[in-house]
C-alpha cells in the first residue's frame, strides 16, 4: 500500500493545493472543511500526513470540484453528450495510471471511485 499512499501524496495532495491556489481558497477554509487544525494542512502539504479517505469528499466539496477532479486535475470530468445532443450518456471516466503492479492500480482506482467501478482494464 506504500505505492498507493505515495500516489495520493504526490498527486492528489499536489492537486488539492493547485486548486486552492487557483481558486484563492485559504488553508484555514480547507482545515475547517476537513475538521482538522490548520497546522495539519501544512503537514499534509509536506507529505508528512496521509490523506484519509473519509476526508476526500469534504475536500472536494470545499474546493467546488468532484472527487474525480482531485485525481485528474487539471483535466476535469465532463459527461459526454449523447448522439443527437439530447441529454447525457452514461457517465464515463478514463483514468490512466502507469503503475507496474495491477493490484496496486486496482486499489488506486477503487480508492478514487469506490464501489462505482464497473470495469477495470489491466493492460
Amino acid at each position: 500500500m506504500d505505492i498507493v499512499r505515495n500516489f495520493i501524496n504526490m498527486n492528489v495532495i499536489d492537486n488539492i493545493f493547485k486548486i486552492m491556489a487557483q481558486k484563492g481558497i485559504k488553508q484555514r477554509t480547507l482545515a475547517d472543511a476537513m475538521g482538522i487544525d490548520e497546522s495539519q494542512i501544512s503537514v499534509m502539504k509536506r507529505g508528512n500526513r496521509d490523506l484519509k479517505i473519509s476526508e476526500v469528499e469534504n475536500i472536494a466539496s470545499c474546493l467546488g470540484v468532484s472527487i474525480t477532479d482531485l485525481f485528474t486535475w487539471p483535466e476535469r470530468y465532463v459527461p459526454e453528450q449523447s448522439a443527437g445532443g439530447k441529454g447525457l450518456t452514461t457517465p464515463k471516466v478514463i483514468l490512466q495510471l502507469e503503475l507496474e503492479d495491477s493490484d496496486v492500480k486496482a486499489d488506486v482506482i477503487k480508492l478514487a471511485f469506490g464501489d462505482r467501478v464497473l470495469e477495470i482494464k489491466n493492460k
